[in-house]
């Protein structure tokens, strides 16, 4: 009688044993594993970080370029609307006479082809 009970003690206290090491090994490969995830995600940061500093600098770059040839397209579009209004001003009083004559004095003259 005595032999079943020690037995059965010695069998729960390795399945305890069993049990209590199953649970570390878990509790140890859920650690690593929120690690490596927790890692995972730095790197991807970095990563990130690194390749958003590389497209600032490649658009600065790029868009230097095109920002002079934008400057350099609006002194010249400056330029002629200074010109047009420069010829604007020197033949308006013209324009607006010949605009006036044509308004006030009628010239009726009948149709080439009728």
């Amino acid at each position: 009688m005595f032999v079943l009970p020690i037995l059965s003690r010695t069998h729960g206290v390795a399945a305890d044993r069993t049990s209590n090491k199953l649970n570390h090994q878990l509790t140890v490969r859920t650690k690593r594993v929120r690690e490596a995830r927790d890692e995972a995600k730095k790197e991807i940061e970095a990563y990130r970080r690194s390749k958003d500093e590389e497209f600032k600098k490649f658009e600065a770059e790029h868009t230097q370029g095109n920002k002079q040839a934008e400057d350099e397209a609006n002194k010249e579009a400056d330029a002629k609307i200074t010109e047009i209004h420069a010829a604007g001003k020197k033949s308006q009083g013209k324009v607006v006479e010949d605009l006036l004559n044509a308004v006030f004095e009628v010239k009726p003259h009948p149709p080439e082809k009728a």
